[in-house]
């Protein structure tokens, strides 16, 4: 029996076809073989096209399709994960009315701002655990006020993940997980948060119809199958978004279990059972995917903007410069000839927008401390990992503030978690052990699928066939340095936050 996983991400489209049964990854692929584009036309702006997603998730298909001999019309169900906090909205004819604002798209920071400090900042935390801030609900509002011309023309407005199943199905729908993911979800009454679109002056009926994050959600049209090459009538049974969705496919489910990611975002996701929240929303709290009123679950994520741009901007940019064909691989491999702390060289890693966990701050990415007869490209490429890991560790601690148990941190072996410095650093400064699994968002999705189509009897039997890769411990005879390291880091930051 086989199941299609597919991860809609702002760098590329990933589709993984799964053997039900055992868990076995048959074939996975990408598309496109570079990023994508992302559209920035003025300063802390963020833009896709919707369309961009579809075609290269047929590539991704196809090029799933060309790499097995089994014959992919025997899908029986698909899984949708997706960048998160995006905004698309759509006619009546189900047209695509402008380019998608993303999730590192920074407009609407102010909006959100103000309708903290309209609606109430005790009845934001207490209903939604977060303040409306720089997320989908905020965005339709900055639409309203900037394009009215567009806002009238509105029938539906959505989240990525929904936008692709809408191609796929031809129905509008979302999930829970979704709407709080949009700052759209009443965790009191455990519905939509009326409250939040009346104060923004936004209708009701422009939010989709809302179903369960795993059930048959919609089927594949005629159109859609013959772009796809498969077959009309395949159930699409979940969505979620990236981080929620990374989560499931380590397997982090309850409470004390943590997930974690460091590729084009740096992110930590934590799973609790109490709706907590922190009173400064530095981190958020989000529906996770098995949350249900007898056995609930949420979600605490942060999220660092500033994680694959900063690798990427100095690989092209700096050490680049010397050498043009320098890959990932060679860059980790110099990092590691600097010492730990680098030398007093500190990297601030926040040069791709508003940071939630600096309150929505944009201070832009910092080089402090640098000394030109000291440092040379490995102590920049050694601060950038360590700038990286303690902007994870600083969000942690308001996590572990808000009750979140910090012990064992699971992430794919896969992006920043292949550089060895940055997986020692990781499980040093947070004094945890990090489990490495083989896996990602795609095969998370196809697991999803199975859950929602009724295929797997319950979630442990989702699991099967995923195992530990390595296991990456905190190495005590540099936590003294990268402790020492990590104070003067944040020392910087106090300075640059005043």
């Amino acid at each position: 029996m086989l199941l299609l996983g597919y991860d809609i991400g702002s760098s590329s489209i990933k589709a993984t076809l799964m053997e039900a049964e055992t868990g076995r990854v048959i074939v996975s692929a990408s598309s496109p073989e570079t990023e994508m584009e992302i559209i920035a036309t003025r300063p802390g702006w963020a833009e896709q096209h919707p369309q961009v997603w579809w075609e290269n998730l047929i590539r991704a298909t196809a090029k799933i399709k060309s790499r097995s001999e089994i014959d992919i019309q025997n899908v029986k169900a698909i899984g949708i994960a997706y960048q998160m906090h995006g905004l698309v909205v759509v006619d009546r004819k189900q047209q695509v009315l402008r380019p998608s604002i993303i999730w590192c798209d920074s407009r609407a920071v102010d909006i959100g701002k103000h309708a903290f400090l309209n609606i109430g900042g005790k009845l934001c935390l207490k209903r939604l655990l977060n303040s409306p801030g720089n997320f989908t609900a905020s965005k339709l509002k900055w639409v309203m006020q900037n394009e009215p011309e567009i806002y009238d023309r509105i029938h539906k407005a959505m989240l990525p993940g929904d936008y692709v199943a809408m191609v796929m199905s031809g129905e509008v729908k979302t999930t829970p997980s979704g709407l709080s993911e949009g700052i759209m979800w009443d965790f009191h009454k455990q519905e939509l948060a009326k409250f939040v679109l009346d104060y923004y002056g936004i209708s009701n009926d422009l939010i989709p119809t809302v179903v369960p994050t795993f059930s048959i959600q919609g089927e594949l049209t005629k159109k859609a199958a013959h772009e796809l090459g498969l077959k009309p009538g395949t159930k699409i049974a979940y969505r979620a978004g990236d981080q929620p969705n990374n989560a499931l496919s380590l397997n982090v489910l309850n409470p004390g279990e943590i997930a974690a990611t460091a590729g084009t975002s740096g992110v930590v996701y934590g799973v609790g059972d109490k709706a907590n929240y922190d009173s400064k929303s530095r981190v958020n709290t989000f529906v996770h995917v098995n949350h249900n009123a007898d056995n609930p679950r949420y979600g605490v994520l942060l999220c660092l903007n500033g994680t694959g741009i900063l690798s990427s901007w100095l690989r092209h940019n700096f050490v680049g410069f010397a050498e043009h064909e320098i890959t990932y691989e060679k860059m980790n491999e110099l990092a590691l000839k600097a010492p730990v702390g680098s030398e007093g060289l500190v990297t601030l890693p926040y040069g791709n927008g508003a940071e939630r966990s600096l309150e929505d701050e944009d201070i832009g990415a910092i080089f402090h401390g640098l000394k030109f007869n000291t440092h040379d490209r490995t102590h920049f490429l050694r601060a950038a990992q360590e700038g990286i890991v303690f902007a994870l560790n600083y969000g942690i601690g308001i996590m572990r503030g808000m009750g979140i148990v910090v012990k064992t941190i699971r992430a794919g072996n896969a992006n920043m978690f292949l550089s060895n410095l940055f997986g020692e650093a990781f499980a040093t400064i947070t004094e945890a052990n990090i489990e490495l699994f083989h896996t990602d968002g795609s095969q998370g999705a196809a697991r999803g699928a199975g859950i929602g189509a009724g295929i797997y009897k319950n979630h442990k039997d989702a699991f099967i066939g995923l195992e530990i890769t390595r296991v990456i411990e905190p190495n005590k005879n540099l936590a003294s340095g990268y402790q020492e390291a990590y104070e003067r880091w944040k020392n910087v930051l106090r300075r640059e936050l005043k």
